[in-house]
This record gives C-alpha cells, structure tokens and sequence, in this order.
C-alpha cells in the first residue's frame, strides 16, 4: 500500500488522505503517484514528522499526533496496517513510557484490538444519586435510568421541541440543568400539576464579566462542569469567558494548564508542560481532569490526558508542582479516564479507570504512599477489563461510578455497559450495597449490558404511571401481568421460534457470504413491490404501468380522472412520498420528484445534486394510513443503490443531502422491510442472503438479528405494526422464502421472537410483499391461488379469513368448488355479490378478475386498493359498521385491456 516510497524533506507538506494514499502538496501543485506493484518489497522510509490528515467535520487539514496508526477501511471493517512513529523520539528519552507494556489482560489471552472508534456527539452520564443516572444520547435525547425500589427503569426527559438536541446534565443542589446543543439552559421544574418540564434559564450579560457585552444580550454557553461537591457550577462561553472560578480551572483551549490562585491577588498561573519524554504533545482540553489527594494532606495530584492519549501527572509535593509521565497500555490511546472513590477500595492501591480510543476499558493501580524523591519513577499496573460481548465502550466520553465496584460506561451503540464486581451489579442488581463486600480491590470485573432508548434502537421501554413493577416513582410486584385484548405477544395458532442464546442481536460476520448474489431485484420485483403509492388519502394515487408511464388518479370536481405525467425517460416505480411531493425512479436508477408548486407541475432529479446516488428501491411504507406523521428537522427517506447498499437522502426543509450508509459485510441489501415505523431511527432490511439486518441513523451501525438458519425470507419488503409510540411493542410481518407469513416480534416480556404463521391453506403459498395492514391487528396477503386472504387478530387469537377476489356476477361453479374444499371463511368478510354489478356490454375476454402479486396498497384507513391480474384496479373496503370487508369497487386503468372504455385520461 505504501512500500516502494520514500518521503523526503523535498515538498513543504506531506498529507495523508481517508484512502491512505500518499498526496505531496507543494505551493503551485500537487501530485499522487500511482500505488505501488503489490509484489514489491521495499519498505516505506519515514523521513519527516510533519503529516496531516483531512478532517471531515471541519473541512480543514489537521496535524497528526504521533506515533499515528494508518487504518485500512473496507465495508466499515477497520484494521491496522502500519504506524508512523515520532523520529525525534529517542531511546534513551522514554524511561517513563516503557512502562506502558507492562498490562495484565483479564483473561490473558491475546486480543485483537480493531480500530479506533468514531467520536460520538452529545453523549454524557451524571450520576444524581446510587439509584438515578442522568443520560443524554447521542441522538439529543435525556432519560433517567431510576431504581423504583423493584426494578431500574427508564424515564424520558425531552428538552422541549423544536429547542434541539441535549449535550450534557448538570446537577447542582437537586437542581437539573441541561445545556442544549445550540448553547441554551434548561432548568427542570415541576408545573401547577406536579408535572416536570423544561423551562428556560436564562443567562444575560448582567452576569457576565465582559465589559464590552451589550446589557441584556443572552450568552451562549460552550460547556459546563460541576464541582466534586455538588454546590458550584462552571460555565465557558462560545467567547471563550469563564462564568464562575475555582482553584482548578479546566484546561484552555491550547492545551495548556492554568491554575486561578485566590489565596494572595487573585491571578492565573500557567503550568508550563516541558517534560521531555513526550514532544509535540499538548494536554487535552476539558477531558480526564481527575484531582485526588495521594500521600497526606499536603500532597495532591491532578491526573490528566495528553492528545495522544497518554497519561500524565501534576503533583503537588513538599510544596512544589512536578511532572509525571504514566503513558498508555501497550497498541492503546487513553481517551477519557473514570475517577472512582479510592476510600472503599484497598487501602494500598489507588486505582482509575480509562476508556480507550478503541472501546477497552483500562484500570491503572499505582501505590498510594510510594514515599521517598523519587516517586515519579514510579510506575503502576495496566490491568484490561476489555468491554462486554459484541460492544465497545464510546471513545473519549467519561464514564461514572455509581457505587464502589460499578461503574458504567456509554457504548458505541448507544447502550450502557456496567463494569462491576461478581454478584453485586447489573439490571437485576439494586443500588443496596452488599455486606460482605470485599474493601479490597478484585481484578475479577464482569461485564453487564443494559439496554437504553437510545433512537429507540435498544429495546428499552420508558416506565409508565400505572401502578405496577414498572411505576416511574415506585414499583409495586403484587401486580399480575395480563394481555390486553389487541396484545400481539400471545399467538397460539402460530408456531414460535425462540431465540434461546442470543435473543438481541449478534455481531456481524466478516465471513458470511450471500447465497443469492445474482439475484437481480431491479428488474424482476421493483415494479410489483413499488406499482402503486398513495398520495393523498380517499383522494388520489399513482399507478406506474408496466411500459414506464405514470398515472394519477385524482378526485377533482367530484368526478374521479387519470392525469397522465409525462416524463423525458420511462419510471419505473413510485419509492415514497413526504410533504406532498412523490419519489420516483426511472429506468435509468435517478431519482426524481414530481411535486406541484403553485399552479405549475415540476420534475427534480435528485441523482442530478451533490453526491447523487442512483436507487433502485426504497421504503414500503410513508408512515402508518391514519396517524399523523411528526415532521423533524432531520425527516429522511431511505433507499438502496444498485450496489445493495443503504443510501439516505434528507429532505427536511428542502435541505436534500445524500449520504451513504454502507451495507452489512459480505451481502448486499435486497430490500428495506421497515423505515421508521416499528422503530424510531432505525431501518429494517432484508439482504440478498434472506436475513434481516438494522440499521441505527443515528450511531450508523449495523446489527444482524438473530435467525434460525432454516428461516430464509423472501426478498421482498414487510410491513411493521407499532400498536402504542408509548410502546416499543410490535411487529414486523415479512413473506418467507418458502411462502409462509412470517412476524418478528417484540415486547418487554419475552424479547425478539420469531412468530410462524404459516399459509391459509397446505396448497395455497403467499405471493408477493404483504399488504397493508389495518388497526394494527388486520394484515393483507395474496395467495398463490389469486384470492386475498387477511391475517387478524380475534379474540386472543390469530386467524385467517379469505376474501376470494372480485366478482361482477355471482360466483360460478369452480368458485363454489373452491371454497367447499377449502372452506374459506365467510363470516363477516365475503364480498357481497350485487345483482346489478354484472358484466356491462363493454365486456372483453382479457378480464380475469383473480388478484396479482401486486403489493397493494392502503387508500384510507378503511379501504385497500389491489391490482387484478387484468390490470384493473379493485377497492377492498371496511363495510359499514366495521363489522368486515367488502369489494366496493373495480377501478379501470389506462393499459387494460378490459374495460378500455370506462376510464377518462388527461396528460399532464
């Protein structure tokens, strides 16, 4: 990748690209040489220490740090191919860190360590009391995770909308703050009716020390921390102005250390950083600033982290302030340090804790009394508690310790992980201390996932007001759990596959291979799946026909009409719809918009914009037919290219920006089964191997579900349920690969499972993407035999009931022969056959009335529009009363050949 080349100190700059590709920059020009033959052998020679990387949130170069690892990134799967060392850094220089090796790894086998973590935005813990921790996610969110006295359970605290995203808590005195992302403080209160909110706490220049501020101009605030002791808040502002002073002032925004001395005139002290053993390497602003007394009430140390992850010590002994030098575990970045109260642990150790900047979690034990000159010299013990299974530990944000031997720490999927002593922690532990817990420290940590609501991605439900285990002030356990009548989790017809071992998720597998990579879903299922989309309810639809024209049809002036929209190339389907404007996609894999501002009807080529991808599908559903859809600042619809991956286009306030989400390793997506509807933030789909993955927006990370490996699903959307957005309860139903209904299913009580549901009958398989689905509890198949049957839930139970196809005579006599073998159920839901609905004198013999795999579509919230094998369109409604269903109508098209003279086109 980089042998055969030699920098040499000919160029001014030397820059390092995202692809690990060599650019020399020069005044007038710049040149990248041709990679280098894989056989060639010649090492790379460093000559310089000057390197920069090209940092994506600022759009600026940067300076790199060194030593500094070069990563090799393919489909998201990070390793280690190289480093460039520090050339100045000699041997003889770095007694202090040779130490750094020097690591006890929990289970003393060789870890492969990965690659560094991306920084994660907005995520921070406070720790309120034993039974209350105070979270803000990366998505902005605030909850609590609170012991109620039977369980710890979780409960929101949303800044106030469109107020923005949360970064951190303060608690001073019982009081809560939280300081927004756009620079605001909210102050948490209780209203007339006991209820807390948010109200804003309002920080004017009147307070501020800055003589040239305008009076009454609001101050936005940068950061904010809270004394060890509760009692005093420090604020920086985005002007860079210290709102309150204490004797130990965060670091500066250069790194450097200053120190406010109030016992003589009040002034700042600058501690200069001159150790020799670690050059070019500045301390780390507001990160890792740990102060603890060591050896006796006139001694003190502030340990802190350099930004290249070292770490270092200001003590202050026999009145003069010297340098330590503690380094770093041996392939490893220290990132945010963990203070922990060293009084409950052993008497002769003093122990932090570290998060690293590849999700590990390291203890560092030194001596508490170490005596003598010399006790720079002395050097403490790494000791790796690693991170809990199939999770790492954020990089670069502080955990908390909520007791002696717990501590948790934020992970970099959103969830938490408890690091905490054997028997005593996790979700099922309260915040009791045990008796006869040990006082000395115990290398034997064990690992605990909780779940968190975190882009409702991880499976936590917010407590709830009812009386009961999960009660947000107090639990109460003399409460039997009951289902309610419209519960989904009890299926007794359906065959359950449990999850026995892994009932979350697992990891993604780097050696999966798909088993159907030529399966070619642009041209064989895109127009089934995506023919139809509704654009406004009861009121008009389009239809894509199979030679790529485009129709609406439209109730205006009381009469129903199609409007023909033309377009320069054919489409081929109708992907969504958002804020009255349709997606759609042409033959060619653009993107377009076909949206009306004032009078005049408009194309937008999407693929046309700023890093434009071409898709081929995209979500099956907008929303859920008959709840209103929340609008957000950061609304997006996603889609998949031709290449299987995930691709998201915002189009939030008409700021339309791509990105482009990857794909899970080894295979490559099919179709996207959910988008937002069983889960906020968090995209379903189905790859091209039959197994169902996630993707998290927000942490932009894939999962892969677990999965019998005999369920395969069929290549095809699904549609999601979510009875309750109080809930995280519900369903997606997909089609499986042998044609059978398939629900995955989840609720508090028993997780994910998979729910079977098998066929209507032995001969008669499911075709197609499921349909819509009603209420919650009445979903939409097509058989295989041309008839609709529907999946509901009645009175505890699941059942099917057939709703044949549409008919304009009375059924003849194969019809009747049908349903006598099958005895397709009948009743409440047959259509009601009218007399005066027979042929008409248009009548051609093209007309074959039995359904297509079509995936149909809701037009309201009672009423279901099916494609006919004849191209016709059929209306199945909700009869009067609510009682059933029943065909109301037969919708002739443009391109069918049945009926061609019943409809009325109008070119747009």
């Amino acid at each position: 990748m980089m042998s055969g080349l030699s920098l040499g100190l000919l160029f001014s700059a030397t820059c390092i690209m995202s692809q690990m590709v060599l650019c020399f920059v020069t005044s007038v020009s710049s040149w990248c040489p041709t990679p280098p033959s894989r056989q060639s052998e010649t090492k790379f020679t460093q000559k310089t220490n000057k390197f920069w990387e090209f940092e994506e949130q600022s759009n600026t170069w940067v300076e790199i740090n060194l030593p500094f690892d070069l990563m090799s990134c393919i489909n998201d799967s990070c390793s280690k191919v190289g480093s460039i060392e520090n050339m100045d850094q000699k041997d003889d220089e770095t007694p202090a860190l040779k130490q750094q090796q020097n690591i006890t790894d929990r289970d003393e086998t060789k870890e492969d360590y990965g690659a560094v973590l991306p920084l994660r935005r907005r995520i921070s813990l406070t720790r309120m009391s034993e039974a209350s921790v105070w979270v803000t996610g990366q998505s902005g969110s605030i909850y609590e995770r609170f012991w109620n006295g039977v369980k710890w359970v979780i409960a929101p605290h949303e800044l106030p909308n469109p107020t923005g995203q949360a970064v951190s808590v303060l608690i001073i005195n019982q009081t809560i703050l939280a300081l927004s992302e756009g620079g605001l403080l909210y102050q948490l209160q209780l209203n007339e009716n006991s209820q807390p909110i948010w109200t804003e706490f309002m920080l004017t220049t009147e307070q501020s020390t800055t003589e040239e501020a305008e009076p009454g101009m609001v101050i936005q605030i940068k950061s904010g921390v809270v004394s060890y002791d509760g009692e005093r808040l420090y604020l920086t502002t985005a002007t860079g102005e210290l709102m309150e002073i204490s004797e130990f002032q965060p670091l500066s925004s250069s790194g450097d250390l200053y120190e406010f001395d109030k016992k003589s005139k009040p002034s700042w002290k600058k501690h200069i950083w001159s150790d020799p053993s670690i050059k070019q390497s500045s301390l780390r602003p507001s990160r890792g600033c740990t102060l603890h007394g060591l050896a006796g009430a006139h001694s003190s140390s502030l340990f802190l982290l350099t930004k290249n992850g070292f770490l270092v010590e200001r003590r202050l002994h026999k009145r003069k302030w010297k340098w330590a030098v503690h380094g770093a575990p041996k392939e490893h970045q220290l990132s945010a340090t963990t203070a922990v109260q060293q009084s409950e642990l052993n008497e002769k150790i003093f122990s932090l804790f570290f998060a690293t900047t590849k999700g590990f979690v390291f203890e560092y034990q030194l001596p508490k009394n170490p005596g003598g000159t010399d006790w720079d010299k002395v050097q403490g013990m790494w000791i790796n508690h690693l991170h809990p299974q199939n999770a790492k530990v954020a990089r670069g944000i502080q955990g908390i310790e909520i007791q002696s031997g717990r501590l948790i720490f934020p992970l970099d999927d959103g969830r938490l992980g408890e690091l905490h002593l054997p028997g005593f922690g996790g979700e099922g532990s309260g915040p009791t201390q045990p008796s006869n817990l040990r006082r000395k420290t115990s290398n034997r940590y064990e690992w605990s996932v909780l779940d968190a609501p975190e882009t409702e991605g991880w499976n936590a439900e917010y407590c709830t007001e009812e009386r009961g285990p999960s009660n947000c002030m107090t639990g109460t356990k003399d409460v039997i759990s009951y289902y309610e009548p419209n519960d989904l989790s009890t299926t007794a017809p359906a065959r359950r596959r449990k999850a026995e071992e892994h009932q979350h998720y697992i990891p993604l597998s780097n050696h999966e291979t798909g088993t159907s990579e030529s399966y070619n879903f642009l041209t064989s299922s895109i127009s089934n799946n995506f023919r139809m989309r509704v654009m406004h309810a009861d009121r008009s639809f389009f239809l894509i026909t199979d030679n790529g024209l485009t129709y609406e049809y439209l109730y205006t002036d009381n009469v129903w009409v199609w409007l023909r929209h033309e377009h320069s190339t054919a489409i081929r389907g109708a992907l969504g719809s958002y804020n009255g404007s349709l997606f759609l996609v042409d033959i060619n894999g653009n993107l377009l918009i076909r949206e009306r501002i004032g009078n005049e009807l408009l194309w937008i080529n999407c693929t046309a914009m700023k890093k434009g991808r071409q898709v081929v599908t995209g979500p099956p559903w907008d929303g859920v037919m008959g709840k209103a859809r929340r609008v957000t600042t950061e609304d997006a619809l996603f889609f998949v290219n031709k290449k299987g991956r995930l691709l998201q286009f915002t189009v939030a306030l008409r700021k339309f920006q791509w990105k482009d989400c990857h794909s899970p390793p080894d295979t490559k997506i099919a179709f996207i089964v959910d988008q937002e509807v069983h889960r906020k933030n968090i995209i379903f789909v189905v790859a091209q191997n039959g197994r169902l993955y996630q993707y998290n927006r927000i942490t932009e990370l894939w999962h892969k579900h677990y999965q019998s490996p005999h369920l395969v699903l069929s290549r095809s959307p699904g549609t999601a349920i979510r009875p309750s957005v109080l809930s995280l309860a519900g369903s997606i139903f997909m089609i499986s690969d042998n044609g059978g209904l398939v629900e995955y299913h989840w609720d508090s009580l028993d997780g994910w499972e998979w729910v079977e549901h098998g066929t209507p009958y032995r001969d008669v398989l499911l075709v197609g993407a499921p349909g819509p689905c009603f209420d919650d509890t009445q979903l939409f198949v097509i058989g295989s035999d041309g008839q609709v049957y529907r999946r509901h839930w009645d009175q505890r139970t699941w059942k099917w009931t057939c709703h044949g196809f549409p008919h304009s005579e009375p059924s003849s006599i194969e019809d009747q022969r049908i349903k006598r073998n099958k005895k397709c159920a009948t009743d409440d839901n047959v259509a009601s056959y009218k007399n005066e609905a027979r042929y008409p004198d248009g009548y051609s013999r093209n007309c074959n009335e039995k359904v297509a795999a079509v995936r149909p579509t809701p037009f309201s919230e009672d009423s279901v529009i099916f494609e006919l094998q004849d191209g016709r369109l059929a209306e199945l409604r909700r009869s009067e009363g609510g009682a059933g269903w029943e065909w109301a109508r037969i919708i002739g098209t443009p391109t069918s050949l049945c009926f061609t003279s019943y409809w009325t086109a109008v070119a747009t």
